[in-house]
């Protein structure tokens, strides 16, 4: 917590967003402050996956489900995937435990450890949104082309 009262937190910085598939390949990536809720960036990052070839059929638009922490249970979020035909599994505040899904947000959470990786990212340089999301992009491409050649 930073700030000296209550209604001065706002943290400075900035948070990778970060949407991955099963392997913990990236899919989806952006950029916000810190200050800024994470619910608010899952729209952005589900709208920002790129069409995905597979051997039979047509190519997927969207994926098939979505796990998040409580950090997105929200009802309007919940109804937004759902409209999308996206089946999604977000633990519930208050109700659930998050150790339950800790199986499936490993994943995220060593592919955002894989980032912190790279030296570049671990403070931010540049001035510009722009720019730091070029070297995130930047780094997302080593994962993938390392996990590719391995």
């Amino acid at each position: 917590m930073t700030g000296p009262n209550p209604t001065d937190r706002g943290k400075l910085g900035s948070k990778i967003h970060l949407i991955t598939d099963r392997n913990g390949l990236p899919l989806s990536l952006g950029i916000s402050g810190a200050n800024m809720h994470d619910s608010q960036g899952l729209e952005p990052l589900v709208r920002g996956i790129p069409p995905i070839r597979s051997r039979r059929g047509p190519r997927r638009r969207r994926p098939g489900k979505l796990h998040a922490d409580k950090g997105y249970d929200y009802d309007h979020l919940r109804r937004w995937l759902r409209k999308r035909g996206i089946r999604h599994r977000i633990a519930r505040k208050g109700i659930e435990s998050s150790q339950r899904l800790g199986r499936h947000r490993w994943v995220v959470e060593r592919t955002v450890s894989w980032l912190a990786g790279c030296r570049r990212l671990h403070h931010r340089y540049e001035r510009k949104p722009e720019h730091f999301l070029a070297f995130v992009g930047i780094a997302a491409a080593l994962i993938c082309h390392r996990h590719l050649t391995n």
